[in-house]
């Protein structure tokens, strides 16, 4: 049992919080919408890995750097924080470029 990868998921997260806090683009600007927006995406995602599970196109394999926690049959505990990373990144990254173009004027 390892907790890498999850730590290096978890420092992931909190450096996107840091730019967040810094700049206010999602959670910070609109915490509710936002996080609203993050667990809706991840709920969808892990349907997503569930249902590739089912059908026998995703599995966790062997790998000494995760904690071994299933949270269900070949969908490990890391999963759920990859999903946040991801789904908090293109949020963030969405916004990011949602403001520049405002700022810009509206040109595309």
């Amino acid at each position: 049992m390892s907790f890498a990868y999850l730590g290096a998921l978890l420092v992931s997260i909190a450096g996107l919080g840091l730019l967040d806090a810094r700049y206010r683009v999602a959670v910070f600007a609109q915490p509710r919408r936002a996080l609203a927006t993050i667990g809706v995406a991840v709920v969808v995602f892990l349907a997503w890995d569930l249902a590739g599970v089912g059908l026998g196109i995703f599995f966790r394999g062997d790998a000494e750097y995760m904690t071994g926690v299933q949270l269900a049959p070949e969908v490990p505990l890391e999963e759920v924080f990859f999903l946040i990373l991801l789904t908090y990144q293109t949020l963030l990254l969405w916004r990011a470029l949602e403001r520049r173009r405002e700022r810009a004027g509206g040109a595309t």
